[in-house]
C-alpha cells in the first residue's frame, strides 16, 4: 500500500499492479505472497490466483487469498 500510494500520487493506475508515476514511469508493484501464490505446485489454486489478479489495477491480497483458498 506504501508503494502503491506514493508511486501513484499524480500519476495513473493500471492493471495487473501497474502504474505510471507522475514522471512518466512505468512501475509494477507486487507484493511477496503473490509469487508464492502463483508458484504453489497445485495449479488450480496458481490459476484462481491469476484469474482474480488480472481483474484488479491494485493488487488486493485478501481478495488473491480468497482465490488461492478457492473461496
Amino acid at each position: 500500500d506504501y508503494f502503491w500510494s506514493k508511486l501513484s500520487a499524480g500519476g495513473e493506475e493500471s492493471r495487473c499492479g501497474w502504474l505510471r508515476d507522475k514522471f512518466g514511469l512505468s512501475w509494477q508493484v507486487v507484493p511477496t505472497v503473490l509469487i508464492e501464490m502463483l508458484a504453489d505446485k497445485d495449479a488450480a489454486k496458481a490459476k484462481r490466483v491469476m484469474h482474480a489478479m488480472l481483474q484488479m489495477d491494485k493488487i488486493d491480497i485478501p481478495t488473491l487469498q480468497k482465490a488461492y483458498n478457492g473461496k
